[in-house]
């Protein structure tokens, strides 16, 4: 035993000597919406002697598309924000190294969508539909409260959506008509929201800061999530006392989007990859998510969600998309 701590002592001298390596650079590819406080970040950095950079590539599915076509050869060492909608492709494409974190034993069952472990969930939200209240109020106009709303004449030219081929939500809105008018009446739909001047843009950055009249743009609704009128109070940049847009939560009018982490194929940091997955499933990261009071008081949660099952959105996507481009781009 003498001995055993001499050599212990030896080792800690040797260690001292050296020095502080230097740090580890992680890159964590995610969406443009991605948002984290330095704190947090820091609290990573100096427990794992690393350097985080970010390296955000567009919408969520333009980053997953991103991800496949650099399968084998990554970009980033992580990848976050693929979401339930194009999760198959990325898993389909081997973007990931299976890794089966010892914080899956506290995530519920049912966001557990990769029985293999090479995506793990992180968070989850609603796409719904979002207005602007002060255009309805000044226009006289009742804000839209379901999706057949969207069909009336008096909404015409009023809302914009994202392309599902090329954004997360685009898609995740396009599965909620099919969830609600089902694969033999979503396109009707969709052919009605044309009828009626709907607008398509290619990503959320779009539609949300150029295309919805809350930041300049034309279009009073836009497709984007329930938490964005909780959004808009946290990130103001003046104080204000309540959102100034709203969601649509009716039944089967939103779709439940949720999120997930893995570790890119063919990474060189394996070891801090699988600490920083180990992080983001921690208490500390997910309390650093937008819980603040404004955000509880002001999000509205849908009691029913359309529902699609993931299979059927593995095995049916492309189709689904394909028609859609048809109908709504042809």
């Amino acid at each position: 035993m003498k001995q055993l701590y001499m050599i212990t002592g030896v080792l800690v001298l040797l260690l001292a000597a050296c020095g502080p390596s230097e740090p580890a650079t992680l890159t964590v590819m995610t969406h443009d919406s991605f948002a984290v406080s330095e704190e947090v970040v820091a609290a990573f950095e100096e427990a794992h002697n690393a350097q985080v950079e970010f390296l955000k590539v567009g919408d969520a599915g333009a980053a997953t598309n991103q991800a496949v076509l650099a399968a084998g050869n990554p970009l980033a060492d992580v990848f976050y924000g693929v979401d339930n909608t194009f999760l198959s492709r990325a898993l389909d494409g081997e973007v990931f190294e299976v890794y089966e974190s010892p914080l899956l034993e506290v995530i519920p069952d049912e966001f557990e969508l990769d029985a293999e472990h090479r995506a793990l969930p992180v968070n989850w939200g609603d796409v719904c539909l979002n207005y602007d209240k002060a255009y309805f109020t000044e226009a006289g106009l009742a804000p839209p409260s379901d999706l057949d709303d969207l069909l009336e004449p008096e909404y015409a030219g009023l809302l914009a959506v994202e392309n599902p081929a090329t954004s997360s939500p685009g898609l995740s809105f396009l599965l909620a008509t099919i969830g609600r008018y089902g694969e033999d009446g979503y396109l009707d739909y969709w052919q009605g929201l044309l009828d009626n001047d709907v607008l398509v843009v290619n990503d959320w950055e779009t539609a949300y800061y150029e295309a919805f009249s809350r930041w300049g743009g034309e279009r009073p609704i836009v497709v984007s999530y329930a938490s964005s009128p909780p959004a808009e109070v946290i990130f103001a940049e003046e104080p204000i006392d309540e959102p100034p847009t709203a969601a649509v939560v009716s039944d089967e009018s939103c779709f439940r989007q949720i999120e997930f982490v893995g570790i890119l194929a063919g990474t060189e940091q394996r070891a801090l990859a699988e600490a920083w997955v180990d992080f983001m499933l921690s208490t500390t990261f997910q309390e650093d998510m937008p819980l603040q009071a404004e955000f509880v008081d002001y999000l509205a949660v849908p009691e029913v969600t359309a529902f699609v099952p993931p299979a059927d959105i593995a095995a049916n996507r492309e189709a689904w998309i394909a028609a859609w481009t048809e109908t709504v781009l042809r």
